[in-house]
């Protein structure tokens, strides 16, 4: 049974859970800890210093910065204040972040500088970009001295009465919209997907209500907050629910190792190498990691054996899988009762709300079991892309399907497998060859860690697949090992006939293979037979 949305606007959850939970640990960085009360109290001064700096309503205010308290009171001050949060990738360089800044017509921008020694407000100077819009640099922590302070930033909210707050905070309804996340620009540039309060507070209680999410709850979130698994379904999220938030900038598994002992983590999310790094840790014997309950987990080549070793060896209760886009939220999710296969191979069942289907080239449905495009219709579907008519209508068709460029099949139970993206597909030999389903096998040998596989050119065959590799512990063992392993596995025309063996496979941020990247680094095959 789906939870009824009560508030109208984010900022109103926000009040609503310091009046339900004030006292309580809303918010846990480091030696800092915030309750409820207090988090409502300084997020409303961001939000009367945003006033005070001229931010209106509708107007669009960046925060490029890594995990931290400031960044949930910065972003909660700017929807509080009637604006539109715009997160931007910490991973960024100084034009990336440009474009999305020029492109959003932010009009503030919360930053840092010396995370991970970079200075961003410096890489934005260099990239030489001009952005009219610009007129407030906020800087979060770090020196401050050609820009705004947190701290003198935030002394602005005292020339704002708390009158003015309320109706501003008053006016803001659930058609409203809240932010603009930007695509992870794996391929081409950006878009800026808009959502609004309603759709938001409607997506993300479903979450809770999937994952069983509770009060007093201690959620450990690593994975980014600039992105929407780690604001949405991490920190409000857990606002609704009364959870205890703790972020956390950079992943180290012994760090995490170290957290969930001391500070009790119920709640630890992340992409499948999370788990497989806690695994791996010397450190794990020696915690006490036993307050572990809910694992949350995503992607199209999750190893069967990764799941029965979470389930086995670490002491979750739960552990869900899911399939979602910046575009719609979350929309398939696995069950609690599933089994380890269903829980690696598939993204579970359609959620409430949402309709699912696989279809051909000219929209018709296809078969059980056959591949097709993923298309999705629901009420958390955004409702367009930022000031791009264009790709609004190439991913929204006339019926309110979001059209997701995701390869998919659907068995007879309702699960969705994955299987790869319409332009990562490939052809061998008159076959169409998927990427996904090709990883899955190759997660089988034994001595596969990590894999990604392209298509590449090929005389004879058209295209053929090319694996690269990261391999787990163990003796040297040759490339060709691999593909006369997947000689004996697999059918003829799914076998790699490229192989390489990596150090990591190139990420984004958001824990996706930048397979641009690897289509950059091989070889040309052209002439191969």
């Amino acid at each position: 049974m789906r939870s009824e949305v009560t508030w109208p606007s984010i900022p109103a959850m926000v009040r609503d859970a310091a009046r339900r939970d004030g006292p309580g640990e809303a918010v846990v960085a480091g030696e800092r800890r915030v309750t409820f009360d207090e988090l409502a109290t300084t997020v409303g001064d961001a939000a009367r210093a945003l006033v005070a700096s001229g931010i209106n309503r509708g107007d669009r205010v960046a925060v490029w910065a890594p995990n931290s308290l400031e960044w949930i009171v910065a972003a909660l001050g700017v929807t509080t204040a009637g604006g539109v949060l715009v997160p931007v990738n910490t991973r960024f360089k100084g034009a990336e972040a440009a474009f999305v800044l020029a492109r959003s017509k932010a009009r503030a921008l919360f930053t840092v500088r010396g995370f991970l020694d970079t200075d961003y407000p410096a890489l934005l100077a260099d990239a030489g970009v001009a952005l009219p819009s610009l007129q407030h640099t906020i800087v979060l922590s770090g020196d401050s001295h050609d820009a705004i302070s947190w701290s003198d930033f935030v002394g602005r909210a005292k020339s704002v009465p708390e009158a003015d707050l309320e109706a501003r905070l008053a006016s803001i309804g659930p058609d409203d919209p809240s932010d603009v996340v930007f695509t992870s620009g794996t391929t081409g540039s950006p878009k800026g997907v808009v959502m609004t309060h309603g759709q938001t507070l409607r997506a993300y209680l479903d979450w809770c209500d999937w994952a069983d999410l509770r009060a007093r709850d201690r959620y450990l979130i690593v994975n980014p907050f600039f992105h929407i698994f780690g604001y949405k379904a991490g920190c409000l999220a857990s606002l609704m629910r009364g959870a205890t938030i703790f972020p956390l900038a950079v992943f180290d598994p012994g760090v995490v190792l170290e957290l969930v002992e001391r500070e009790m983590i119920t709640v630890l999310p992340g992409p499948p190498t999370l788990y497989q790094s806690l695994l791996d840790h010397a450190d794990r014997a020696k915690r006490d990691i036993a307050s572990l309950r809910l694992a949350v987990t995503g992607a199209a080549d999750i190893p069967v054996e990764l799941i029965r070793r979470v389930r086995e060896e670490l002491p979750f209760r739960r552990i869900l899988t899911g399939y979602g886009l910046t575009e719609a939220g979350t929309v398939t999710g696995s069950k609690p009762d599933d089994d380890f296969e269903h829980i690696a191979t598939t993204v579970g069942v359609p959620w409430p709300g949402f309709e699912v289907r696989t279809v051909d080239e000219s929209g018709a449905g296809v078969g059980t079991g056959e591949p097709g495009e993923v298309v999705v219709r629901g009420e958390t579907v955004m409702r367009g892309y930022l000031d791009d008519p264009e790709a609004t209508a190439a991913a929204l068709d006339s019926d309110g399907w979001l059209h997701t460029g995701d390869l998919g099949t659907i068995d007879a139970d309702g699960y969705l497998r994955i299987v790869g993206r319409i332009k990562d597909m490939f052809i061998v030999g008159g076959f169409n060859a998927y990427p996904a389903e090709i990883e899955n096998l190759l997660l089988r040998h034994p001595r596969v860690a990590q894999v990604a596989v392209i298509g590449v050119p090929d005389a004879r065959l058209g295209e053929v697949g090319m694996a690269f590799v990261v391999l787990g512990p163990g003796p040297a063992i040759e490339p060709s090992e691999i593909i006369e392993w997947s000689r004996r596995e697999m059918a003829n025309y799914k076998v790699p006939r490229f192989v390489e063996f990596l150090d990591a496979l190139p990420m984004n941020a958001t824990g996706k293979v930048v397979k641009d990247d690897l289509r950059a680094r091989a070889p040309n095959t052209e002439g191969s037979v």
